[in-house]
């Protein structure tokens, strides 16, 4: 286990080149920088890069294992992360300790239970509104069609209405997302507001006007006559109450409506994209996915949406910070440093998942992999609040696909990964060809639910 000592510092040999040209690398190029020095110092080894500083990595299960099950009291979340200055104090992404225990208890219960299955069918009806506009015969990326899909279904889900405000986020989210991302890993001068020319400046009008929104449709579920009926996360907050009595300030359920807005589109979209980019390259699969689909199976596409994450991690570490020195494992690091379990690593490596580079769903199929090994939802009390709402995602969205669609297969090559900032995308967005199948009939979304549908 993970423990505070007073031995000497003892860290993973690293590389000894310059600081910002680590940090060139592993921002620019994540995914083939960190591959190869996992080819050259193996699971663990340590970083000197710019924004996070001195940084052990980290991909070995048991010393993720340890990491994710350590005290509150030695682990805690990284100096520069996602919280303050993009998503705001009242973030879970900038709690800890008890405040974060706190809050996920809180956060928590709107994604379970009769909850989800209302979300289910939002999912459906959001993803067929968008694939009946889908052209036949001519390629196109999928990325923003499933961007659409994923905001319009959490942009309902959480605030359970349509109208003006639900319309002007609709165009406003990507827009701060994408430039939020772009901004979130650099610098924390980078991020702050000097004025409306500076990187700062252009997301603080980006949060102002969202927050304006938010607020309005806050005081919007107050009035509704139905408020305590309603199941929507919005109501579902407004409503919530810790242990002792006080309810979540206005200004906090603010920024985690913003959290979840911002965390629970760009990445699921993604993974939908990478997944569809994966499976255009396996026809075998893809034949027998339709095939499961129109008998109302879903282990194999379940088992295809983990390979995915596995093989094509949309997000490529958890990051840690230590209060104070400790022991992890054979090695002692300091207070202050950064701990990185490298998602991307850790999936890859072959003493988890034998063949590790090919593609292959069916390793999942009646074996749930290992929680400390597979990680791409992160772990411990750090880990993704809306892991198992992304899930539901983005199977409902390539169920609809599956039945509603042929999609081509592609013997082109695979698509190389992009960094977005946060996140990793397929570099041309996912691209397919789909034919309208003609053995299936029209699904009414106004009266049929996934819940419905596979009991």
């Amino acid at each position: 286990m993970t423990a505070a000592t007073i031995e000497p510092v003892k860290l993973p040999p690293g590389p000894r080149i310059p600081k910002l040209i680590q940090g060139a690398a592993v921002l620019t190029a994540r995914y083939g920088a960190i591959a190869a020095l996992g080819r050259r110092y193996g699971s663990t080894f340590t970083l000197n890069i710019p924004v996070f500083g001195e940084t052990v990595v980290i991909s070995d299960p048991a010393l993720v294992k340890e990491l994710f099950s350590s005290s509150r009291e030695l682990i805690g979340r990284p100096q520069n992360n996602l919280g303050g200055d993009v998503l705001g104090p009242g973030s879970i992404f900038n709690l800890e300790g008890d405040e974060l225990l706190a809050r996920r208890k809180l956060l928590l219960p709107p994604f379970s239970g009769k909850n989800m299955r209302a979300y289910e069918s939002i999912t459906e009806e959001e993803a067929i509104r968008e694939i009946r506009t889908w052209p036949e015969g001519t390629e196109f990326a999928t990325l923003d069609p499933m961007m659409r899909i994923t905001l319009n279904t959490i942009l309902r889900a959480v605030f359970g209405a349509e109208g003006a405000e639900l319309d002007e986020l609709r165009v406003l989210m990507p827009k701060a997302v994408e430039f939020g991302s772009k901004i979130a890993l650099m610098p924390s001068i980078v991020r702050k507001d000097v004025g409306p020319w500076s990187p700062g400046g252009k997301f603080a009008q980006y949060r102002r006007r969202m927050d304006e929104l938010l607020k309005s449709l806050m005081a919007q579920a107050r009035s509704d006559p139905k408020f305590t009926e309603r199941g929507d996360v919005l109501s579902l907050l407004l409503q919530a109450r810790y242990d002792n009595g006080e309810p979540i300030s206005d200004s906090y359920i603010v920024d985690e409506l913003l959290t979840m807005l911002v965390a629970g589109h760009e990445t699921t979209s993604t993974q939908l994209a990478w997944t569809i980019e994966r499976i255009r390259r396996h026809p075998d699969l893809l034949t027998r996915l339709t095939e499961e689909v129109d008998a109302g199976g879903n282990e194999l596409l379940l088992a295809t949406i983990a390979e995915s994450q596995r093989t094509r991690p949309v997000l490529t570490a958890a990051l840690r910070r230590t209060k104070t020195r400790i022991r992890l494992g054979e090695w002692v690091i300091p207070e202050g440093d950064t701990i990185l379990a490298s998602t991307q690593l850790a999936m890859a490596a072959e003493q988890s998942f034998p063949d590790a580079e090919k593609f292959n769903p069916d390793r999942f199929v009646g074996n749930p992999p290992n929680p400390f090994a597979w990680i791409p939802f992160g772990g411990g009390m750090m880990r993704c609040i809306g892991a198992s709402f992304a899930t539901m995602e983005m199977e409902v969205t390539l169920r609809a696909m599956l039945r509603e669609f042929r999609l081509e297969p592609t013997t082109e090559p695979d698509e190389k990964p992009h960094s977005r900032g946060v996140t990793v995308t397929p570099a041309r967005g996912g691209r397919v060809v789909v034919y309208r199948r003609k053995d299936v009939a029209p699904r009414d979304t106004d009266s049929v639910s996934v819940a419905d549908r596979t009991g």
